[in-house]
């Protein structure tokens, strides 16, 4: 009879210490994270996204602007643009373990889908460079426009684009034969490119021109152009940076600059709906997982906004370091 109770009390310890660690993994997959690079104090400011609180700041290389994920998100990419190089950072221990070659300044890079190629924009040497992420090696320069700034892949992975600032031209690149096979021509300062979900078109942002150009993939051809008017604001100060598009294609989010503004595009008939109040000089955002809230970073009041998506309300803003750029969400 006492065996039988030992034995059943060892049953009953096993089923806790599963059900502990169902708990555990529970919690842990629910324990979303944001990384912001703040420009001016060299630094990455981790945000806990249940709290919507700074976690933890890391120190890395010089102005560091651009950051991405890792196709298996276990690290993050990091543009040190000062630093002429892109640095890798491991997620699980919070170090730099590996810097990447790139030419001069690198400023927005973007990941092929086959996770393995990144496509690095060098402002001051008009190039993009193209780096195997597994043997840490570039493996392509490609020539482009002067002061290249925004990269984007496509969904397919056939096309990286490259914005050149100078230049006012996206670059088609070619990812099979790496190179540029058509250019098209935007407004003043194209700072930003992105591909809508179903890689149909291609949406571009023109700093000083004011305007976001929506291209058609297929036909490399403007299609839409859309302006934005901010009721108090001089148009000189409407500048468009960043863009976000969801995922079921109804929305696009656009960063505009020093109108801290964030502007709510109807990703069908490309109207205008409505403007959002956020920070001192909006440069970009990024979704959480589950694209109930929007971040973005606001350079000169040195914080971070967070939008209701549902609502389409500011909820919280989150101070962070000097002059937050770029900002990125995962699980």
């Amino acid at each position: 009879m006492k065996n039988k109770h030992l034995k059943s009390s060892a049953v009953e310890l096993r089923f806790l210490g599963l059900l502990l660690t169902f708990i555990f993994l529970s919690g842990s997959a629910w324990a979303q994270t944001a990384y912001v690079s703040n420009e001016k104090d060299n630094s990455i400011s981790i945000i806990d996204l249940k709290s919507f609180e700074v976690t933890e700041t890391l120190k890395v290389g010089q102005r560091p602007r651009a950051i991405l994920l890792s196709k298996d998100q276990s690290k993050l990419f990091i543009c040190a643009s000062d630093s002429d190089t892109v640095q890798v950072l491991d997620l699980t221990t919070n170090q730099i373990i590996q810097e990447l070659p790139s030419g001069d300044d690198p400023e927005q890079f973007a990941l092929h889908p086959d996770g393995k190629r990144l496509f690095i924009a060098n402002e001051d040497d008009n190039m993009t460079t193209v780096v195997d992420v597994e043997t840490g090696k570039a493996i392509n320069e490609i020539q482009v426009g002067v002061e290249p700034e925004g990269m984007a892949v496509s969904p397919d992975g056939k096309w990286a684009v490259n914005t050149s600032e100078t230049t006012n031209m996206v670059h088609w690149i070619d990812t099979d034969v790496m190179n540029v096979v058509e250019n098209t021509l935007v407004d003043q300062r194209p700072r930003h490119a992105e591909f809508s979900p179903d890689g149909q078109q291609l949406w571009v942002s023109s700093e000083i021109g004011g305007t976001v150009s929506i291209i058609d993939v297929q036909s490399k051809k403007i299609i839409e152009k859309i302006s934005f008017s901010v009721v108090g604001i001089e148009n000189g100060r409407v500048q468009p940076v960043g863009i976000r598009l969801s995922s079921n294609g109804k929305w696009a989010f656009v960063a505009l600059g020093p109108a801290n503004r964030i502007a709510v595009v109807n990703a069908e008939s490309f109207e205008v709906e409505e403007y959002l109040l956020v920070g001192r000089r909006v440069w970009h955002m990024d979704f959480t997982p589950d694209e109930k809230y929007l971040l973005t970073t606001n350079g000169v009041s040195g914080d971070v906004s967070v939008i209701d998506v549902e609502d389409m309300k500011v909820v919280k803003t989150i101070k962070v370091g000097r002059f937050p750029w770029g900002v990125v969400t995962r699980p």
